[in-house]
């Protein structure tokens, strides 16, 4: 946790210092209505990475500060300058990994050890987990860009009780398929951390991996399903 706080304020600093902006909790950040934001709000908004800060009045670097929107290239560029999210200690790039045949929630086969030919791209984590519960929306998305693809399979390994997680579910929709008690699973890994994604490619072997929650992390696990898929003899699906 000490570290993904760092990771953060590191990411922050380098906002504000690329723009020579000083803020603090008493700062004025509104939008373009202006409607102003509370510190922990603003600070939410620049973390997601979908607006920059300006300052209201040029020659005034220390008073107000406007939330611009960023265009989707804009985001694409921020998110690709930050560079490639930590490796989980837990996984080796490039090494095959055991998998396993289970159900999910709802009594669906989820034949990952068989599953030849297919990516597969896992997701540890738990409901009390803060970074997890953030980090849902955008895995949905991904999850929406590959659904005419059966070629990639998103499988989320949970820690909790299957009644645990079907009463959070039916508040928070998870699109991948959910595995309920999966400490076992997290064990035999080696998991500490969390959320932790790997992803599997077609010949089982580690392709990406990444423990906590970073800005960019969806990004990284797309750009690298993208990657598998656009190699000889696989087709590109996501829109």
């Amino acid at each position: 946790m000490k570290g993904l706080l760092l990771f953060f304020a590191c990411f922050f600093c380098f906002q504000l210092s690329a723009q020579k902006l000083t803020l603090n909790e008493n700062s004025v950040v509104k939008d373009s209505s202006g409607t102003v934001y509370p510190y922990a709000i603003w600070q939410a908004m620049l973390r997601q990475g979908d607006y920059n800060l300006k300052a209201e009045n040029p020659k005034d670097q220390r008073t107000a500060f406007l939330l611009v929107p960023l265009t989707e290239k804009q985001k694409q560029s921020r998110l690709e300058r930050m560079g490639k999210p930590k490796e989980s200690e837990s996984f080796t790039t490039g090494r095959k990994i055991n998998l396993f045949n289970t159900r999910d929630i709802d009594g669906n086969k989820v034949d990952m050890k068989d599953a030849k030919g297919k990516i597969i791209v896992i997701n540890f984590w738990f409901i009390n987990c803060g970074p997890c519960r953030r980090e849902i929306p955008e895995l949905n998305a991904l999850v929406d860009s590959f659904k005419t693809n059966e070629k990639v399979l998103f499988v989320g390994i949970a820690l909790d009780a299957k009644n645990e997680l079907q009463e959070f579910l039916e508040k928070t929709p998870f699109k991948y398929a959910i595995i309920d008690n999966g400490r076992f699973a997290a064990d035999k890994f080696g998991i500490r951390f969390f959320p932790t994604h790997v992803i599997v490619d077609t010949e089982g072997k580690v392709y990406f991996h990444t423990s906590g929650l970073a800005s960019n992390t969806v990004h990284w696990i797309k750009k690298s399903i993208e990657e598998l898929l656009a190699k000889p003899g696989t087709e590109v699906a996501a829109q």
